[in-house]
């Protein structure tokens, strides 16, 4: 007897048989459409929003008219008539799959796999090599002095018994509390549970008992991690009450090496932008601004010195872009390096889960604790991280990518022959915005170039010139945007995105609707080009074992796409020189840079090579000193 699920698949392999026949028969068979078709269909007679699909009509010849003019394709009457009843079949299969209501835990039944087929895994795991015992310099009268102190200095003073685990909870709480209401970085305090474990990491220290160097370290997760008793709302308006009855596998393995969970940070809704359902989160070193990608809180509350150090994830930017925003260190781990499980899903081919922290070697020790398989997430392989902080980078072929280094130029626009007033006087506006950006885009190029040259000479390097693979890698990213639309697709037909406080162009809400219309052909079609840029970048990375670059650019959505990892440093601060922001509104999207700001630098390396680069950071953090410098908040 077959069950429930297997006659779902049996019914919808049969309509798609008989479908891709009508198809083949009408000669679109390898132009499918569906996505496109459905959406329309199911938009018909304002549904949206319906409760259920049972009152659907009926697909006619002018849905496919419009449907086939959104996929680029040319359907004849004749073919129309003949796959009407094939379409109409295999809607009856999707929603079949649809009355499943699949959870945003539920991954598809395939794994992506960047590691190309003659790479060999380092699977060899070895002791943790930290760096020798700091001499830590603060006032015991004042606990707040411990704020910006690295994981590896705390550790220090909590291994010795100089400090408690509990009087950096509460502290670090306090800060929370205090800072909360102008940076909105914190959706939910576990103070319940951070007091209890801080007390029981004291007893264990106490009895002679030590777990490594997260023993008695308080953090902060962001809200995508599920966390037993607590709400996890995603950062996303409809989802505010939401909890699950387990921890994330990340909350799990930081417990047992003793880290203190104290806050579940904020996020932006459903893993976008810096705004979520209570506001915009902000920048510490200018609270005007926000904190930028989806980790927003977690960069914040650790730039703010209202944390240890905290967890975030990346998809497409998010841990690379709000640790730029507020001066932090951040790594996004090789793809498939760390489990996922009991995290939101936005992306199962893309999401990566990694530490912000305010040190690169904090970065290690945490990604130490928290990666390798876990029997669920099948995307992660037994590859091990071995940090050693002495680590001898000197041997390293390391690469640039100069032109990242190099200021963009932008193109002299003459004026419009025969501009009117109105028009001549948006031509001067324009042009003023163009000298600006020119002008500000110079500035920030001075602390790189600058970057390069502690490179060549302190650290006495010899770059290699590289460039990034001629390839177009943004046009892959709408694979992000379909999976997306597929983890939140029962929040879309439902109208619960109405719900989200973002609403634009380029917010969750429209682009899952419009990803509806990428058909699964395209999709497969994207991913088979993502091969292409996983042998591309792999080529790249026979030739260099690090890559020194600018944040931003090419490089960001290649290497998201590609799997490889990256460790974000920061990299100075802006002078009172700096042109400041063309838009200085408070909380507005387009407020960023200016005076007293911070900048970054970004190091990649080849999958798995995570330790490695860590270790070249390090040496170049070290020298420069910048991940020492801190917001100065009232």
């Amino acid at each position: 007897m077959q069950s429930m699920s297997d006659q779902s698949a049996s019914s919808s392999a049969v309509t798609r048989r008989r479908l891709l026949a009508v198809c083949s028969a009408a000669g679109v068979g390898q132009t499918m459409f569906p996505g496109a078709l459905f959406a329309l269909s199911g938009q018909a007679g304002g549904r949206r929003g319906a409760a259920d699909d049972s009152d659907l009509p009926k697909i006619t010849a002018a849905m496919i008219d419009n449907a086939a003019a959104i996929a680029g394709i040319a359907i004849e009457d004749s073919q129309k008539e003949m796959m009407l009843g094939g379409l109409n079949s295999m809607r009856e299969g999707i929603l079949e799959v649809r009355k499943l209501d699949l959870p945003n835990s539920v991954p598809p039944s395939f794994v992506f796999d960047p590691v190309p087929g003659t790479m060999v895994l380092d699977t060899v795991k070895k002791p943790l090599k930290i760096s020798p015992a700091p001499k830590v310099s603060y006032d015991s009268t004042a606990p707040e002095s411990l704020a910006f102190l690295s994981v590896r200095e705390l550790a220090e003073l909590v291994r010795t018994k100089k400090v408690t685990s509990s009087e950096l909870t509460k502290m670090y709480i306090a800060r929370l509390k205090r800072y909360d209401p102008v940076l909105h970085n914190v959706i939910t305090i576990t103070e319940e549970r951070a007091l209890k474990q801080a007390a029981a990491m004291d007893a264990e220290i106490a009895a002679g008992k030590y777990r490594g160097p997260l023993h008695g370290i308080p953090w902060g997760g962001k809200d995508l991690l599920a966390v037993k008793g607590y709400p996890t709302t995603w950062g996303a308006g409809g989802f505010e009450k939401q909890s699950f009855d387990e921890d994330a596998e990340v909350v799990k393995r930081l417990d047992a090496a003793g880290a203190v969970l104290i806050a579940k940070l904020a996020m932006g809704a459903l893993a976008q932008g810096d705004v979520w359902f209570g506001a915009r989160c902000r920048n510490p070193w200018n609270p005007k601004q926000g904190s930028s990608g989806s980790s927003a809180g977690s960069a914040s509350a650790t730039a703010a010195g209202c944390v240890g150090f905290s967890i975030g994830t990346e998809t497409l930017g998010s841990i690379s872009s709000p640790s730029t925003r507020c001066g932090c260190s951040g790594l996004r781990p090789t793809f498939g390096f760390v489990p996922r499980t009991g995290a939101m899903a936005l992306s199962w081919t893309m999401d990566k889960i990694g530490p912000i922290c305010r040190a690169v070697e904090d970065c290690a020790i945490v990604l130490n604790a928290i990666h390798g398989p876990d029997g669920h997430d099948l995307t992660v392989k037994p590859a091990a991280m071995n940090w050693d902080a002495a680590f001898d980078w000197k041997k390293l072929r390391v690469g640039y990518i100069k032109s990242s280094f190099e200021a963009a130029t932008m193109p002299d626009t003459p004026p419009p022959a025969g501009a009117t007033d109105a028009e001549m006087e948006a031509y001067k506006r324009r042009l003023e915005r163009m000298a600006g950006q020119r002008a500000r885009a110079a500035y920030d190029m001075k602390y790189a170039t600058a970057a390069i040259d502690v490179i060549r000479t302190k650290m006495g390097v010899s770059l290699i010139e590289v460039e990034m693979p001629k390839f177009p890698f943004g046009s892959i990213t709408e694979v992000l945007d379909a999976e997306g639309a597929a983890a939140f697709d029962s929040m879309t037909r439902s109208g619960r995105d109405k719900l989200l406080t973002a609403q634009g162009q380029g917010d969750w809400p429209n682009i899952f609707r419009t990803s509806r219309f990428f058909s699964a052909v395209d999709y497969i079609q994207a991913m088979r080009a993502r091969s292409l840029a996983i042998a591309a970048m792999d080529e790249l990375f026979k030739k260099v074992d690090i890559i020194v670059t600018t944040s931003q650019g090419t490089q960001l959505t290649a290497t998201n796409l590609t799997g490889q990892p990256a460790v974000i440093v920061p990299n100075g601060v802006r002078g009172d020189d700096a042109q400041p922001s063309p838009d200085q509104g408070d909380g507005t999207a387009q407020n960023s840079g200016g005076p007293g700001t911070p900048l970054s630098l970004t190091f990649l390396g080849g999958l798995y090579s995570d330790a490695r680069v860590a270790a070249f950071a390090k040496a170049y953090q070290d020298l420069t000193g910048f991940h020492k410098l801190h917001p100065k908040l009232s």
